[in-house]
């Protein structure tokens, strides 16, 4: 399935980036609400690990306002060493559970877009479904490799951040229509991707970013219904260029079959 992939990806033509978004727009019309109840599901199963992110800081905060300190660092000098290193690592992977959690639900949500764009008739729910089976290890290690790519290209001066920014956006989508895949598979066809298409890939994100912020000017609110917008047209530059037919193989006939009445 790789090899196939890969020379899909050698043989694709330029996607029409005008054509991208039109189309974007056309199913993002349709799917809004899945959009929105996307986004929400996000945030509500992120919650917890936010709040247990921040529980340690309570009674820090409390005794920095009863102490009156003059630096807000001298509440954390009563705490060792090997106190704060317990609470980085888990830092640290609560936020890869956040990333893996976020990572499912979005990969669901190409699976959305998929039904609505070839008419396949759906039901809603199980938006955890890339949480179950094999596919629970390997999301958390996509997101694992994802935070890894992004703190080793930060490290080198920023700038390489711009270069992984874009083959990273292509982890999820690739995932989500090819999940018989291995991680390293994954990755290295995203990067393939991306590399073959990094300008045009770079622009789409851009202004399909910019596109997914103007519900700020519906007090704030429409911003969670065009947040999810930013995904539609990586799902587009997908199917122009790896396409579905001989890719995917049987890795989502059982989640197809979930969404058929």
């Amino acid at each position: 399935m790789k090899n196939d992939i890969l020379q899909k990806i050698e043989t694709a033509a330029t996607p029409d980036f005008g054509n991208l978004l039109s189309k974007s727009f056309n199913l993002f019309k349709r799917i809004w609400v899945e959009s929105l109840v996307h986004l929400l599901i996000t945030m509500i199963a992120v919650l917890p690990f936010i709040v247990l992110v921040y529980l340690p800081f309570i009674p820090i905060l409390i005794s920095s306002v009863q102490g009156g300190y003059a630096s807000g660092f001298e509440p954390f000098m009563g705490y060792s060493f090997l106190m704060l290193l317990g609470y980085f690592i888990l830092l640290f992977i609560l936020i890869i559970m956040m990333q893996g959690v976020s990572i499912a639900i979005t990969a669901h949500f190409f699976q959305v877009c998929k039904n609505e764009d070839l008419g396949v008739e759906k039901e809603t729910g199980d938006y955890f479904a890339y949480l179950k089976g094999n596919n629970f290890n390997k999301v958390f290690m996509l997101s694992l490799a994802t935070f890894g790519i992004s703190i080793a290209a930060l490290l080198l001066c920023y700038f390489p951040i711009f270069y992984v920014m874009v083959p990273l956006q292509l982890i999820i989508v690739v995932f989500a229509f090819n999940d018989k895949l291995s991680v390293s598979e994954i990755i290295i066809i995203s990067f393939k991707l991306g590399n073959k298409f990094w300008l045009l890939l770079f622009g789409l994100i851009i202004v399909s970013s910019m596109i997914a912020q103007l519900g700020v000017i519906l007090c704030f609110v429409g911003l969670f219904i065009t947040a999810y917008f930013v995904h539609i047209p990586i799902y587009y530059f997908y199917k122009e260029t790896i396409d579905f037919n001989g890719c995917t193989g049987d890795s989502n006939d059982e989640f197809l079959t979930h969404y058929k009445n």
